[in-house]
């Protein structure tokens, strides 16, 4: 999973008004779940939407 998964997306676009995009990808880099889900809470992302990218990174077969 890497950043062209969600270029464009409305994940991005929250994630970028609540400055924290870079922490999302460092928690995406480090497989930490719970640290990914818990920022995309914070940045008001719905939870159908969390859920389909936790889904997304549970999937991830490692490549980048």
């Amino acid at each position: 999973m890497n950043e062209e998964d969600f270029e464009g997306t409305l994940v991005l676009e929250k994630l970028a008004e609540a400055g924290k995009i870079d922490a999302f990808y460092e928690a995406i880099d480090s497989d930490n779940f719970d640290q990914a889900k818990l920022l995309m809470r914070r940045a008001g992302i719905d939870t159908e939407t969390i859920q389909m990218v936790m889904k997304l990174m549970a999937n991830t077969d490692g490549r980048s």
